[in-house]
């Protein structure tokens, strides 16, 4: 009986990691390729996805597809997209899920900010099994957070509840912000 595996991506603003995981959050092979080079949306998606087909390849009769989470510098569950990332080469809103559907189009495909997709990861997987609340800051290229209370994500009504990155305080001081 074939292994039911998802694949797991994590776009940053250098590099994007992807793997395939079991439902007991076990890697059965990974890869990456660098984010930061592709200044157009299309080319990268296109080397992102030549990637994931090498690496699936060889377990390929082993396991069955069942679908793709995707975290992104400000990716939006309720929109699919990434919008405004500064700390992607892509300007302006991304529709990243329907993009993703041109090249796997059987599967279900979920995109949430990054930091909030570790978040759960960490809830369900990780070392914060068993919390019902917690919070859990990520660096790399950006800074993000994400918030879990009694085992929710806080997503807000934009999607934007629980980041701690760049936040707007004071109206007159936009024009500093860079």
């Amino acid at each position: 009986m074939k292994k039911d595996v998802a694949l797991g991506i994590d776009i940053g603003g250098t590099n994007t990691a992807f793997g395939f995981i079991d439902r007991e959050g076990n890697y059965l092979t990974e890869g990456n390729i660098p984010t930061a080079k592709h200044e157009d949306i299309n080319d990268y998606l296109k080397e992102l996805y030549l990637e994931i087909e090498k690496v699936l390849d060889p377990i390929r009769q082993e396991v069955n597809f069942v679908g793709i989470g995707i975290g992104a510098p400000n990716g939006n569950y309720f929109k699919g997209a990434i919008e405004f990332a500064p700390d992607l080469p892509w300007p302006d809103v991304i529709p990243l899920c329907d993009m993703m559907k041109e090249y796997y189009p059987e599967l279900p495909v979920y995109l949430n900010n990054d930091a909030k997709a570790a978040a759960i990861g960490e809830m369900i997987y990780g070392g914060a099994q068993g919390m019902k609340n917690f919070i859990m800051v990520t660096l790399g290229t950006g800074v993000g957070g994400g918030v879990i209370i009694d085992q929710k994500i806080i997503a807000g009504k934009h999607g934007l509840g629980g980041e701690i990155g760049h936040i707007h305080v004071r109206d007159d001081e936009w024009e500093h912000c860079n």
